[in-house]
């Protein structure tokens, strides 16, 4: 029998002041893997939640603009969810100064919801007070007063990331820099710099998923010591990259035709990857084109 506990379902309840940032914050969320819902009839929770908990994880929004919202009622609907096995509970409360808040509010001209016909801080004072047990009985509490969207967002990611669901997806591609540049890549490396198995012709047919082929590109003096400098600058971005909140890393190596250089090396850096235990894919654009010499062009002395 397993000591270890069984995996519960992760609730992250999104709740605070208008204008506080809620919206961004269930985005962010919704990035890190979370299945987000906005303005959710907290009523219907545990209908929500079903029976049998999953391990998909829920960050659920509401406000004072949801219907049935009534703090004490949903403070005791979430103590009888917190009672149910295999799930774990944590409420959010997002605040704001109302200096703040009304600044925000006339900056983007929406009408407050509790302030009807009245000015913009009535109806962010009879919020605050309608909140007030939400707010004292919250797990986690932030003020984003001073926050830019930015900050709020790297907050969140320190505070949830460790429960996130997804992981950052990572691929490493290869591709011929004669038939064109990828679309879409965070990083570039062009390594034409390395002695060509083009000019052989018995690798030019081969590819850089030959051994052949990889023990040839291996002999250039020059390989160690760029492909050492590339796996360590990769794998010390990428924690980074990761802690950024950034969802996909696009690595890309380019030789003149895509066929060897690119793809051996591509190769060769996500197995390093995946030794400093990311999990990346591998795709070579260009691996099933025809070599030509005129594209590659002359050998060079």
């Amino acid at each position: 029998m397993s000591s270890e506990s069984p995996k519960r379902q992760q609730i992250l309840l999104v709740t605070g002041m208008l204008g506080a940032g809620k919206s961004t914050a269930l985005r962010e969320l919704e990035d890190l893997g979370w299945e987000a819902i906005d303005n959710f009839p907290v009523r219907l929770l545990q209908r929500l939640v079903g029976t049998e908990p999953t391990e998909q994880s829920l960050a659920i929004g509401f406000d004072c603009r949801t219907r049935g919202f009534v703090p004490e009622t949903i403070i005791e609907l979430v103590k009888k969810l917190i009672d149910r096995d295999g799930i774990a509970v944590t409420t959010l409360f997002l605040d704001c100064s109302g200096h703040e808040l009304e600044r925000r509010f006339n900056e983007t001209r929406r009408r407050h919801a509790l302030a009807h016909d009245l000015p913009v801080a009535m109806g962010i004072a009879a919020e605050r007070e309608l909140l007030a047990p939400l707010r004292r009985w919250a797990d986690v509490l932030i003020d984003t007063t001073h926050f830019s969207s930015n900050d709020l967002q790297q907050r969140v990611r320190e505070l949830f990331a460790a429960n996130a669901p997804r992981d950052m997806t990572i691929t490493v591609s290869s591709f011929g820099f004669a038939r064109g540049m990828p679309p879409v890549a965070d990083l570039v490396f062009d390594v034409r710099f390395l002695d060509n198995p083009h000019w052989d012709p018995e690798l030019r047919l081969q590819t850089g998923l030959d051994k052949q082929v990889g023990d040839h590109i291996r002999k250039d003096p020059a390989f160690e010591s760029a492909f050492v400098r590339i796996r360590d600058l990769l794998l010390e971005l990428l924690p980074r990259y990761s802690a950024q909140g950034k969802t996909y890393v696009n690595i890309a190596f380019g030789c003149t035709g895509g066929r060897h250089r690119s793809v051996f090396v591509a190769e060769s850096i996500a197995e390093a990857l995946r030794k400093g235990g990311f999990s990346p894919t591998v795709l070579h654009r260009n691996l099933g084109s025809r070599t030509a010499e005129m594209i590659e062009g002359p050998q060079q002395s």
